[in-house]
């Protein structure tokens, strides 16, 4: 009996030591630092670690502290030794931490002393070291313990590893402000591996109502904040002005050269060629070179960059034509962007003495570089394109796809709602092998603390899945709403949170559209039951009884307690953090710019739509083109037996559709964003294919189109010429089909491309829905 009772406790050590591997007490520990570290940011350093920990465990350990048993050292890789501690002897294994940025993460003991050093390859090796412990560490109330499996030695990948932040009105955040919350945040990104902050000095001059600070005296105060942390400062210059001026030229350029002389530290000046701004490159290369010439006397280090963003293939080549001339050494790099020629041909195209950097939108979900795949069109109509986005899954993939054609990048972003993809990013770019959960656990470690980290590692993924395909067919929706509730309720030490606030807003709001959907939906289809009555009700009558059906979803609203939880966090969030989510209540700049609580309410059927149609049937004066009309309008959806109709854009009411759409709201930005059209009309392909089985041999088809402009059919690689040809929106094209199409029982449906190179892409043809009727 003894003999099993020593073998079960000797499994239970094993299991522990394998899960725990060697865990060292540090409570108790003073922190030392080599003097080879330059000041001041040695202090600044020494200040951040025990801030830090004191915040986390209440514990302030001191500094340079002699007699203790334990210590946390921070050091250069050149320091020989520390207070009479030797430095760890380099194993080849250890060779990554000796490059730029890196850092040995490492635990010693000496003379019966236990030791953690945090070795930096240089400064910002030991900022990081920092940020590896403080994300990997059991930092808990009164307690501080390392992990010795956490030991590791740890270079970057790229050396551009940045995030926009701009003081800017159109911010729907950032702009509400202070300076303790800027270096805050700039501290956090940091411990993420982040090495850049780009800020944007020349653009939207208007103050924002949420300032507290004046703009001018920010920027000075952010380039600040990034010499005492030792992180580069960038900043996005656009020119609205033309360059082909002569005085608009200096004026612009004496701009750049005041605020250049104002700034502490400037490493990058980024130029976007086309977004804004309209300037040839014959224009813009010689003021960047004048940019260049003055930049260098006041920051010697300091690189012009330029973004191809707008250009077209003229002045595209006429840049690169100019690079091969003048071979240009005051020219550091290329930024590719949204609207950029493609990463890899730019970098395969760029002379290899000049950098390639990337400038990904991490912060919009629609109408972006980046869209969120196989998005739900209610969650795009009513979250809108700067919600909070936690998508850690999807940024890694783009990330990892295009990193090897760049140094590096510094992402878009507009706000805290995009908090977790800027981790993702920073950390992907220091190693990209990194598994994704481990770093949502890390994120969730350090943000919320030891004790919830595995569980809301894992609710941040599952919000990210909430995401995926039609919001009907997604159990997983309501599954994860249960888990972040309970989140919720056993931790309310969180509440005051802003990242917890965020994500728990999601949850419920996630959970309300899919609720609401359901339910307004089903009045739609209680409506089109109705309205195929109206023979006998009479035309009047039965739209009126309709539209009191589907108006019910106003009267009678879907989880209204879900909706106050929303409206709650919304508050909760301007309170915290400055998140401005609606126009009218916050003040946000402009309804796109995360204004989610104006767009909670909008219709997920089509009530607004019917309403606008019954008006216009109303003033039909023949009964039948009444009844005609309203035929149409209820079997829109529902066309009858051996009949078919997709949503071109809708997996679910599309199972024909082989193409999808890129983007859930392609042309949903009408009206901003509070469109009366029908929810199909709202989304679009150009040249979508689909595949028909099960036809009747022997039957009579005819293919109907909704849509804009042309629509080029072919059936199985056969133009079909219309009977009815209507190219405005909503209006109907009409082509019937010969026999011989569906004597096999199939058919294949595509569209030719129409020549449309000098519309805009908003005027360029679409297709929004498809019938094909049986006669």
């Amino acid at each position: 009996m003894n003999h099993f009772r020593y073998l079960l406790l000797a499994l239970v050590l094993c299991f522990q030591y394998g899960l725990h591997g060697q865990l060292i007490d540090f409570s108790k520990a003073s922190i030392l630092a080599s003097s080879d570290i330059a000041s001041p940011f040695k202090e600044k350093m020494l200040a951040v670690l025990q801030e830090e920990i004191t915040l986390k465990t209440s514990l302030k350990l001191p500094i340079s502290t002699p007699g203790k048993t334990s210590f946390i050292i921070l050091a250069n890789k050149s320091s020989r030794e520390v207070n009479g501690f030797p430095l760890p002897t380099l194993s080849p294994s250890d060779q990554t931490s000796v490059q730029k940025e890196g850092f040995r993460l490492v635990h010693q003991q000496v003379a019966g002393k236990d030791i953690l050093w945090m070795i930096g390859a240089d400064q910002r090796g030991i900022l990081f070291a920092i940020g590896e412990f403080l994300r990997i560490a059991e930092l808990t109330k009164q307690k501080i313990a390392f992990d010795k499996k956490y030991e590791k030695s740890s270079a970057p990948m790229y050396p551009i590893r940045g995030h926009q932040i701009g003081y800017r009105n159109t911010a729907n955040s950032w702009d509400a402000w202070d300076f303790k919350q800027f270096e805050r945040y700039f501290r956090e990104l940091a411990f993420f591996g982040t090495n850049a902050i780009e800020n944007i000095p020349f653009q939207d001059g208007a103050a924002s109502p949420h300032m507290k600070i004046d703009r001018e005296l920010m920027h000075v105060k952010m380039s600040q904040m990034c010499q005492e942390y030792d992180l580069d400062y960038w900043v996005w210059t656009p020119a609205d002005v033309d360059l082909a001026d002569p005085k608009k030229f200096q004026e612009e350029l004496k701009a750049h050269v005041e605020f250049y002389k104002a700034c502490p530290r400037l490493d990058g000046v980024f130029f976007p060629g086309g977004d804004p701004g309209e300037n040839h490159p014959k224009y813009v290369l010689p003021f960047l070179k004048a940019v260049a010439a003055e930049l260098k006397k006041y920051h010697p280090k300091a690189g012009v960059w330029l973004s191809l963003q707008g250009f077209t293939d003229e002045q595209v080549n006429y840049f690169y034509e100019y690079l091969e001339q003048n071979k240009p050494d005051w020219f550091t790099g290329l930024v590719t962007g949204p609207s950029s020629p493609d990463l890899a041909s730019t970098r395969f195209r760029l002379d290899k003495k000049y950098q390639h950097r990337h400038y990904p939108d991490l912060t919009h979900t629609v109408r972006c570089q980046y869209p969120t795949e196989n998005w739900d069109q209610a969650f795009a109509l009513t979250e809108g394109r700067e919600v909070t986005n936690p998508q850690p899954s999807y940024y890694a993939k783009i990330h990892n796809r295009f990193a090897p054609f760049t140094d590096g990048f510094i992402s878009y972003s507009d706000g805290v709602h995009d908090d977790v993809n800027k981790v993702i990013w920073s950390q992907m770019a220091w190693n990209t092998e990194k598994e994704v959960r481990q770093v949502m656990v890390e994120y969730a470690r350090y943000f919320f603390g030891n004790g919830v980290a595995e569980a809301a590692a894992d609710g941040i993924l599952a919000l990210e899945r909430n995401w995926v395909g039609p919001v009907e067919e997604n159990g997983g929706i309501e599954t994860t709403f249960v888990f972040w509730q309970n989140l919720e309720k056993s931790h309310p030490e969180l509440q005051g949170n802003w990242r917890w606030q965020q994500l728990l807003m999601r949850a419920y709001y996630d959970t309300f559209i899919k609720r609401r959907k359901a339910y307004e939906q089903g009045l739609e289809r209680d409506a089109n039951a109705i309205l195929n009555q109206a023979k006998s009700l009479g035309a009047d009558q039965a739209m009126s009884l309709a539209l009191d059906k589907v108006n019910q979803a106003d009267r009678k609203p879907a989880s209204p307690e879900l909706k106050q939880k929303i409206v709650d966090y919304c508050e909760a969030l301007f309170q915290s953090i400055g998140l401005q989510t609606s126009v009218p209540k916050y003040k946000a700049s402009g309804y796109e710019r995360g204004a989610i609580l104006d767009f909670i309410d909008y219709p997920l059927n089509n009530r607004w739509w019917l309403q606008d149609e019954f008006e216009k049937v109303k003033k039909m004066k023949d009964d039948a083109e009444k009844l005609a009309r309203i035929e149409v309008i209820a079997k829109w959806e529902n066309p009858g037996a051996g009949s078919y109709y997709d949503n071109i854009s809708d997996p679910l009411k599309g199972p024909r559709v082989k193409t999808r759409t890129e983007d859930a709201t392609d042309v949903a930005w009408w009206d901003n964003g509070l469109s009366r059209r029908r929810l199909s009309t709202q989304l679009f392909q150009n040249f979508p294919q689909l595949e028909y089985t099960d036809l009747d041999p022997k039957g009579s088809y005819m293919i109907r189109i909704s849509g804009q402009g042309d629509a080029l059919l072919r059936v199985d690689g056969e133009r079909i010429k219309p009977t009815l040809y209507n190219k405005g929106v909503e209006e109907f094209k009409e082509f019937p089909l010969n026999p011989k199409f569906v004597s096999d029982g199939k058919i294949s449906v595509s569209f030719d491309e129409p020549e449309e190179s000098h519309l805009n892409w908003r005027q360029h043809s679409k297709v929004f829905d498809i019938w094909l009727l049986k006669k």
